[in-house]
């Protein structure tokens, strides 16, 4: 990690500001290359992460490396991995206004500092954060959005993969090739990728999708 970066982390381990610092094993402040071109943006710890201290290492975590591998020859040194809050809610609940007001600062500190080319929003939370929107995943995803001088791209949380999404895997594959064009400085035109199947869309569309 960057110097600036593990100074930032130092001072988000100790933070109380907000409620989450009441039932935290620890911050989960990020991991990967403090110097990436590609950053990944998710909700929020899950058990597994606030055990561990360490963003997506459960099975979302394996399938979000196996597909970034897959379709953009990347491993988890290459890239850098955060989330809104950087403290599990109680029963991963949504995080709430006062939390991601109180959290934001830190996520604030993370995308300067790391100044990526590409932010990737994994799932809804993610995604209508970031972008200011109420638009849900399925309606949002498919294409590129500036997002200061770097380019943002939604895609589904792994976990609507491991649900038994055939169809968001390849829609979520198509986003990654997606990521990796506008890496390359290519245009952010999606490979073709079947029509969207309206039942399982629907369902992560509305799902509550930790890691």
């Amino acid at each position: 990690m960057s110097t600036e970066l593990q100074v930032v982390a130092d001072e988000a381990a100790t933070c109380v500001r907000c409620g989450l610092a009441e039932t935290r094993t620890q911050v989960v402040f990020g991991v990967g290359d403090p110097h990436a071109d590609l950053l990944f943006v998710g909700e929020g710890p899950g058990a597994d992460e606030d055990r561990l201290g360490e963003p997506f290492v459960g099975r979302s975590g394996k399938l979000l490396d196996q597909l970034v591998l897959e379709e953009m020859g990347l491993t988890r040194e290459r890239f850098y991995i955060a989330n809104v809050v950087k403290c599990r809610p109680p029963d991963n609940r949504d995080p709430r206004p006062d939390e991601i007001e109180a959290c934001n600062p830190w996520l604030e500190k993370q995308i300067a500092l790391i100044d990526p080319k590409v932010v990737v929003t994994v799932g809804n939370f993610a995604t209508r954060t970031l972008l200011s929107t109420k638009e849900g995943i399925t309606k949002v995803r498919g294409r590129a959005y500036p997002f200061g001088a770097a380019v943002l791209i939604p895609t589904f949380h792994p976990a609507a993969i491991l649900r038994g999404g055939a169809q968001q895997m390849a829609q979520m594959r198509a986003d990654l090739v997606r990521a990796k064009q506008a890496l390359a400085g290519a245009p952010g035109d999606a490979p073709a990728e079947p029509a969207p199947a309206v039942a399982p869309a629907h369902e992560a569309d509305d799902a509550r999708l930790f890691e």
